[in-house]
């Protein structure tokens, strides 16, 4: 649950005949590796869809949050990830509501390691305990940025914030990703970021949490 560029744009897979009007929306891919991505922000904006009925703003958004659940035609998945804004709102309320009936895997909470950060994700992760969603782990982003040139770590925010914000709550800490400006270029550009830069200090790191997500659930919704 935090900041980071528009899903379709990091995929490349908001494609021009993404909502068909008579059938299922139909979500973009890249040919690549597959990823498919539909975003709110951009059905609103680029496709003039200003909520899904009448009534008030957050009744338009939680149905809207619904038909991206049921009226998706998603296909065969292995893993349906959601990302949501930060914070704890109707709509993290909205997205939970429509995925209970699916059994989901969890929360996958993301952080930045200074306080002020810290203590917003500490509110998302007493929501997750309310609402009976398990936690799967925390992730440490923005974690020192590491110098392409001499490969010194410096650490501009803070360091430690996640992993202490994880054992705190008795939840697993995934890890810790660095500042990367390739890794920022790949999700602007929609590049795999994976096959492009396996040098990158960035690519063990997110290998690493990948791997333990698997590791929890090979296949489900996650």
């Amino acid at each position: 649950m935090a900041l980071m560029p528009w899903p379709p744009l990091c995929t490349q897979g908001f494609l021009r005949h993404d909502l068909q009007p008579s059938r299922a929306w139909k979500p973009g891919r890249r040919p690549a590796h597959h990823p498919r991505s539909l975003g709110k922000g951009g059905c609103w904006e680029k496709h003039h869809l200003h909520g899904a009925g009448p009534g008030p703003a957050p009744r338009r958004q939680e149905a809207l949050i619904k038909q991206f659940v049921s009226d998706v035609a998603w296909g065969q998945l292995d893993y349906l990830v959601v990302d949501t804004p930060p914070g704890t709102s109707d709509e993290h309320m909205a997205v939970v509501d429509a995925l209970r009936p699916y059994s989901p895997l969890g929360a996958l909470v993301v952080t930045t390691p200074q306080a002020v950060s810290v203590g917003d994700v500490r509110r998302e992760l007493t929501f997750c305990k309310k609402v009976g969603l398990r936690v799967i782990g925390v992730v440490e982003n923005m974690s020192g940025f590491v110098c392409p040139h001499c490969a010194e770590c410096t650490n501009i925010f803070s360091r430690g914030g996640g992993e202490e914000l994880a054992r705190h709550a008795g939840v697993p800490f995934l890890g810790s990703v660095p500042l990367d400006p390739e890794l920022t270029r790949s999700l602007e550009e929609g590049r795999d970021f994976i096959q492009g830069f396996p040098e990158s200090p960035a690519f063990p790191a997110l290998s690493c949490i990948a791997q333990k997500i698997l590791n929890e659930a090979p296949v489900g919704l996650c």
